[in-house]
C-alpha cells in the first residue's frame, strides 16, 4: 500500500527526474562503478537548495554517519513543509498514543480544513510533499498526520485496526480546534480515511481515496484474486528489508518500474525508513485482512471520489468497482490508463486534475454514476 509500500521507494525511484537528463537515462540503462556514482550523489546535492549541503553534511558528520540519501531527502522534506507555512507539532493523547501532525503555522477561519492521510510507506512527508503547491496552500488549511508507527507517532497500545488509526486521527484534530474538514486518503490511508468517515460522519465533508482497498474481503486472498496477499509474503514485500524484496515492491506497485535501481540507494532507503518499528508494521499488515467481510462495511453518505490505477496490482481495480458499487450515488469512480497502484507518481498531472475538479467545485450530481476513464 503505497501508496501500500511504493512511497517507501517513490522518491528513491525518482532520483533520475532530479539529475540531469543523460545523467538520469545513463542511471536506468547502465551499471553503475562507485566512482559515476559518487558524481551522481553529488549533482543531486548541487540540485538540492541553497545552504542544504553544508548544513546537512555538518549534522551527518556530528552524529558519526557517512552521507544518507534518504536522510538527506527526508531533511529538505522537512524544510519544504516549513517553507509551506506548516509546522510540527506532537500531541500526547494520554493514553499511551503520541502522535505527530503538520498543522498550518496560522489557522484560517475563511479556509476549508484539508487532511492528508498517507500510505503504508515511510512517513507523510515523503507522501504529500508535491501536493503543497501553491494552488492547494492557497485554498486550504493543511494538516498532514503521521499514523501510527510512521515518523514520531507511537503507541504502547495493543491495537493495530485501522479504525484505531482513525480514531487517534481524529483525536489529534480535535486537539488542534478542528471539527469539519475535507480527507484524502491514499492506499492504506484511504482505508483509515473511510473509517474515519464512517465513525465520524459530521466530521469530514467529503473524502477522496486512492487506490484504497476498503472492500477488501478475507475470502478475496483464498480465491486468488489478489497477487500480494499472503500474510508472510506481503509483509516481506510491503515491508521490504533487502534490495531484492525492494525490487519486487516496485514491480507491483508501478506499470512501468525502472528497470535498474541501484542497491546503494535501496539500501540506504531501508536502513533509514524500514527498520523502526518493523514487528508493529507487520501487525498492521496482517490486521488489514483479518476477519473483513463487505456485509460488515458500513456505508458512507459523504461525496466521494475514488481514484484508481487501471493496472493496480497491489489493490486490483476490481476493488474500486466493488467500493463504488458499494457507496452507489455517493461515489465517483475515475481510473487512470496506464498507470498501477503508484498512480499519484506515475500520472501526476491526472490525478492533480481531478483532484481540484473535487475539492474546488461542487460535487455534481450529473456525474454522480459515471465513470470516467482518461488517458
Amino acid at each position: 500500500m503505497v501508496i501500500f509500500g511504493c512511497t517507501l521507494l517513490g522518491s528513491v525511484a525518482s532520483i533520475p527526474n532530479k539529475i540531469p537528463e543523460k545523467i538520469g537515462d545513463w542511471l536506468q540503462s547502465s551499471a553503475i562503478s562507485t566512482p559515476s556514482l559518487v558524481w551522481i550523489l553529488i549533482l543531486t546535492i548541487i540540485s538540492l537548495p541553497s545552504q542544504t549541503p553544508l548544513e546537512f553534511l555538518s549534522v551527518s558528520c556530528l552524529m558519526g554517519k557517512c552521507f544518507s540519501f534518504t536522510a538527506l531527502r527526508n531533511w529538505c522534506y522537512r524544510r519544504s513543509f516549513a517553507n509551506s507555512g506548516l509546522r510540527s507539532t506532537i500531541t500526547d493523547l494520554g493514553d499511551g498514543t503520541v502522535m505527530h501532525c503538520w498543522v498550518p503555522k496560522t489557522h484560517k477561519e475563511n479556509k476549508p480544513t484539508l487532511l492528508l492521510v498517507h500510505g503504508f510507506g515511510a512517513n507523510a512527508m515523503w507522501q504529500w510533499n508535491d501536493l503543497l503547491g501553491e494552488y492547494f496552500i492557497s485554498h486550504f488549511n493543511i494538516y498532514v498526520p503521521d499514523l501510527l508507527f510512521f515518523g514520531d507517532s507511537v503507541t504502547t497500545r495493543p491495537e493495530r485496526t485501522e479504525s484505531f488509526q482513525a480514531q487517534c486521527v481524529m483525536r489529534v484534530m480535535e486537539a488542534h480546534g478542528v471539527s469539519r474538514m475535507i480527507l484524502i486518503g491514499i492506499s492504506y490511508g484511504g482505508l483509515v480515511g473511510y473509517s474515519l468517515a464512517s465513525q465520524f460522519p459530521d466530521a469530514v465533508e467529503r473524502l477522496v481515496l486512492c487506490c484504497a482497498g476498503v472492500c477488501l474481503e478475507e475470502k478475496d486472498a483464498r480465491e486468488g484474486q489478489l497477487k500480494v496477499w499472503n500474510s508472510e509474503e506481503a509483509e516481506s514485500i510491503l515491508l521490504p528489508q533487502t534490495p531484492e524484496k525492494a525490487r519486487e515492491l516496485m514491480q507491483y506497485s508501478f506499470f512501468k518500474p525502472l528497470k535498474i535501481m541501484p542497491s546503494c540507494f535501496l539500501r540506504d532507503f531501508i536502513d533509514v525508513m524500514c527498520t523502526e518499528y518493523a514487528e508493529e508494521k507487520r501487525e498492521l499488515i496482517r490486521a488489514l485482512h483479518r476477519d473483513r467481510n463487505l456485509s460488515d462495511l458500513p456505508k458512507i453518505s459523504q461525496p466521494t471520489l475514488l481514484i484508481w490505477g487501471e493496472h493496480d496490482q497491489i489493490f486490483p481495480l476490481e476493488l474500486g468497482h466493488r467500493l463504488k458499487r458499494h457507496m452507489g450515488e455517493n461515489a465517483l469512480l475515475v481510473i487512470i490508463k496506464n498507470a498501477g497502484h503508484a498512480v499519484i507518481m506515475e500520472k501526476p498531472k491526472e490525478f492533480y486534475k481531478h483532484l481540484k475538479e473535487f475539492l474546488v467545485d461542487s460535487f455534481p450530481p450529473k456525474h454522480r454514476n459515471e465513470i470516467s476513464k482518461i488517458d
